[in-house]
């Protein structure tokens, strides 16, 4: 396979496409996530969260899985996404490899000002034309990433990242009633800190709540990054040593791919 490339499932196999036969498809679900010299963190939580939105409407995503799963360099930094899409009512299963692009440890965020632009906040692929439109638009603001802010003012999640923040020794995330995609690295994040007995709040927080707190905004990409500013929003602090250590401790959560 070649560095970056797109394959569709068919007969139980993948089939190189040329990027041309793959223009402007309906996402119904998608999931991706870093591999890095053939370990990746969780694999086994992106599948369920992957299965979850799209097993209904593929046959053999088992199987579409694993052959993706396989096809992934052992060597190298990648991340792959595998995709469920509905072309002309009829569903498609892609697979694309795709090289990772630079990684970063800070992220500096800006408040989406607009109506929500999800359709299905709870499913990652749907609304991804949707949110790449508001991260661009809070790159032309001196961002890196856009926070979806509920209709009531408080904050849901980022574009592409979830949104975690510490008052002290306790991690905070957004409400449970606030609808968001299930951010596979804050679970495992959340799932740290209890087993390390650090108390865990969800709040429903206005972004100026946010003043002086460590904020922290996590991918599957980046994993935690710092956040480093707000445009015209709350100034974050930083408790130097703690994104090291927690990057660490999540980093050694990472497994070899089956």
């Amino acid at each position: 396979m070649s560095e970056s490339s797109i394959h569709r499932w068919h007969q139980g196999e993948l089939h190189l496409l040329d990027y041309r036969d793959l223009t402007d498809p309906s996402i119904f679900a998608a999931d991706s996530w870093l591999v890095t010299d053939g370990s990746t963190l969780a694999l086994d939580l992106h599948r369920q969260r992957f299965f979850d939105a799209a097993s209904a409407l593929i046959d053999d995503l088992d199987r579409f899985w694993s052959a993706s799963v396989a096809a992934i360099p052992r060597t190298g930094n990648w991340f792959p996404r595998v995709e469920v899409q509905l072309r002309g009512g009829t569903a498609l299963a892609v697979f694309r490899l795709r090289a990772a692009p630079t990684l970063s440890r800070s992220v500096r965020l800006a408040s989406h000002r607009g109506a929500d632009p999800r359709t299905s906040p709870r499913t990652k692929g749907p609304d991804t034309a949707a949110l790449l439109r508001i991260r661009t638009e809070a790159k032309a603001a001196g961002a890196d990433e856009a926070v979806i802010i509920s209709p009531h003012g408080f904050v849901v999640e980022g574009a592409y990242s979830a949104i975690l923040w510490w008052r002290g020794d306790a991690l905070c995330a957004p409400s449970l009633d606030l609808e968001r995609v299930p951010s596979v690295t804050a679970r495992s994040v959340i799932a740290l800190a209890t087993a390390l007995g650090i108390e865990v709040f969800y709040e429903s927080i206005v972004p100026a709540e946010l003043e002086s707190c460590e904020i922290w905004a996590l991918s599957a990409l980046h994993g935690i990054r710092i956040v480093t500013a707000w445009v015209d929003g709350p100034a974050p602090a930083e408790l130097p040593g703690r994104l090291a250590t927690w990057r660490s401790r999540l980093d050694r959560l990472r497994q070899p791919l089956p």
